[in-house]
């Protein structure tokens, strides 16, 4: 007898070789080919291609699945958070819903574990009871000493939707900084071509922020920044080139003593909006108090 699965939502319009390899057993494309020309794999009883779309509700029959064993890939290491950390993290809740979760992130925390980073957002909320019957889908970026909004689908169908929102620019982002240096009143706006490297070839991309002096100092400035473009370290590159580093930032600044440098970057995403099924959607996330602090030192 076939062994039988049923295609949940999450899968909806995906390739059949990558929701067989993710869902069932990861084994070579050659080997589903294989399969699937042999009629050992059916969907909905009809014999299909490993580039066949799926549809949520589609009933797949693998036959003789024992027979087959994954592939010895290299499973990433995941992040377990200890208890008091899942149970504190509601704490930085601000929105629970369905389809999306937002917080308001520490700083001092990856958003996914990397090579010096093995904790991680992403692994302590597939932990917590905000994921109990779904996982978290990545849809944007926020730097690891970057505190503030961080929005998080719930389900594939929730991530493809606020993906397609960030790459259309219909999600609108506003960050509040504390800069070194005192910014004129009538720099409304950054517009600059960024360079980055992947895969060792040179890429420029435009970069776009307005920018609004909320206060200023001989030494520092409080701004809001509204970025238009989404880039890889976009506003603390923006200011740097601008002789304004932000405070804190150990990546872009113009002081070489390491002693004299502020540990917490004073980088806040302060507030998000979009609309969904023409509703209009407006999240705000408070500074935590090492930020707080800073500000009432600065401008006393």
């Amino acid at each position: 007898m076939p062994d039988k699965f049923i295609v949940n939502k999450d899968y909806n319009n995906s390739r059949f070789d990558r929701w067989f390899k993710e869902v069932i057993v990861n084994i070579p494309n050659s080997l589903i080919q294989k399969l699937l020309r042999k009629n050992k794999i059916k969907v909905n009883n009809k014999k299909i291609k490993s580039s066949f779309r799926l549809t949520e509700g589609d009933n797949v029959l693998v036959f003789n699945l024992s027979n087959y064993k994954a592939t010895n890939l290299k499973k990433k290491i995941q992040y377990i958070p200890s208890e008091k950390e899942k149970n504190t993290f509601s704490n930085h809740v601000i929105y629970d819903g369905n389809d999306y979760i937002v917080i308001n992130k520490p700083r001092g925390i990856s958003v996914q574990s990397g090579t010096n980073n093995l904790k991680n957002i992403i692994d302590t909320l597939k932990k917590t009871k905000l994921f109990i019957n779904s996982k978290p889908y990545v849809v944007h970026r926020l730097d690891k000493e970057t505190t503030g909004i961080f929005l998080v689908a719930k389900n594939k169908e929730a991530a493809q939707f606020f993906t397609s929102l960030f790459r259309l620019r219909r999600i609108h982002k506003t960050y509040i900084a504390v800069v070194r240096g005192s910014i004129p009143k009538n720099l409304k706006k950054m517009e600059d071509t960024l360079e980055y490297y992947e895969k060792n070839k040179k890429i420029k991309l435009k970069a776009i922020t307005f920018l609004k002096v909320l206060k200023t100092n001989d030494k520092y400035s409080f701004v809001e920044l509204n970025p238009k473009t989404g880039r890889k370290h976009q506003l603390r590159r923006q200011l740097f080139m601008r002789g304004f580093p932000i405070i804190g930032d150990q990546k872009y600044h113009e002081d070489d003593n390491k002693k004299n440098r502020n540990k917490s970057m004073l980088l806040h995403s302060y507030k998000i909006k979009f609309m969904k099924n023409e509703k209009k959607y407006n999240y705000i996330a408070q500074l935590d108090n090492e930020f707080k602090k800073k500000l009432n030192l600065y401008f006393r």
